[in-house]
């Protein structure tokens, strides 16, 4: 479209990282457009040496600063990056950690020790993103015994307009029978919660079911204007589409319902966002639109509180996969995501949307 702005914060190949994954994006109380991603050192492999990498834009995703790290694990992987700005100005990150040799398809079979597997950490930055602090694990009150997969989003978090602050998440159950615990009935979905800015935290809703109709992986999070938490999750079982969604009442510590199909989404397996836009009251979803591939890159609205889907803007016909959508101001919606003219993972570019051509 041609009054969409593009930029290219991260390329593969480039400034030390073989490949960029895993988009989350925020926007700080200065107005400063942080872009956060994996960095992925020697492949672009699931595991191996990651970390958490950050560029910023003091002129509305536009052009972009040096590349930063904030959050690293030594020769080892930080991913999964869950930011969110507080309404005192702190941005938490939220993150994962697990040692580089530990596949996921190790830890899916339970073949990965615990000090080894998926863990939950969080930093924080008090100066618009420029430092972090050190890292603390959290995994003591956010992850249950027995748990094997774990990730944080991917994409941003929530501050909730009560304070509370919500990260969608997921984690995979032990098989209780003798399944591998690689198949997708096996996933599951929850969220953490804190109270206290994110000084500590304690898990919210669960969705556990093994029955292969809708099993959560993949999840993502807006707070609609009556006070309900919107989850959106990516469904790797074969239910209708493979989008699932749910509300929740009580700030995410509970699910009005379990995730249910989403048909409405035409989607393939894959990530996506969603985005709560206020004055005009519109829920935003991006993800690929083509039923099968990673590729058509959509932004999709709802005046009904994601009970009805509609496309409002294709961004292009070209591969494009994992996503995160910010207010960038008053006329401008972001979007960074996972896109490249060959194949989906060469580029996370970040796209300048104009909010009249979305309502």
């Amino acid at each position: 479209m041609s009054d969409v702005e593009a930029s290219i914060p991260f390329r593969a190949g480039t400034e030390g990282y073989a490949s960029f994954r895993i988009p989350a994006v925020v926007v700080s109380g200065a107005g400063t457009v942080l872009a956060f991603c994996e960095g992925r050192a020697d492949s672009a492999a699931d595991h191996g040496h990651i970390d958490v990498v950050l560029k910023r834009s003091t002129d509305g995703g536009r052009t972009w600063g040096a590349l930063q790290v904030a959050a690293d694990n030594g020769p080892d992987l930080a991913g999964n990056p869950a930011p969110v700005v507080l309404d005192t100005g702190r941005i938490l990150l939220v993150h994962v950690r697990n040692a580089a040799s530990a596949t996921e398809d190790a830890i899916l079979r339970g073949q990965v020790a615990d000090a080894d597997g998926r863990r939950v950490w969080v930093q924080h930055s008090d100066d618009d993103g420029v430092t972090w602090s050190g890292p603390t694990e959290i995994t003591g009150t956010v992850k249950e015994p027995g748990w094997r997969w774990y990730a944080t989003t991917p994409g941003h978090a929530l501050q909730l307009s009560t304070g509370r602050v919500v990260v969608a998440a997921n984690h995979t159950l032990p098989p209780t029978g003798t399944d591998t615990g690689t198949e997708a009935r096996y996933n599951s979905g929850h969220c953490l919660l804190s109270d206290d800015r994110g000084e500590t935290w304690y898990l919210g809703y669960l969705d556990e079911n093994t029955d292969g109709y809708v099993n959560v992986n993949e999840t993502t999070a807006a707070e609609l204007p009556d006070g309900r938490v919107y989850f959106n999750t990516r469904n790797d079982s074969p239910s209708p589409g493979n989008r699932a969604d749910a509300y929740s009442a009580d700030g995410g510590r509970t699910l009005v319902k379990p995730f249910r199909p989403q048909a409405g989404l035409t989607a393939p397996v894959c990530e996506a966002s969603v985005l709560q836009l206020r004055d005009p009251d519109v829920l935003l979803y991006a993800g690929p639109a083509d039923p099968n591939s990673r590729a058509l890159m959509t932004i999709r609205a709802s005046g009904d509180d994601g009970t009805t889907w509609r496309p409002v803007y294709p961004l292009d016909g070209l591969p494009a996969a994992y996503s995160d959508l910010a207010r960038i101001d008053r006329a401008t919606v972001g979007l960074l995501y996972e896109t490249g003219d060959f194949g989906a993972y060469e580029t996370i570019t970040f796209r300048r949307v104009p909010v009249n051509r979305l309502t």
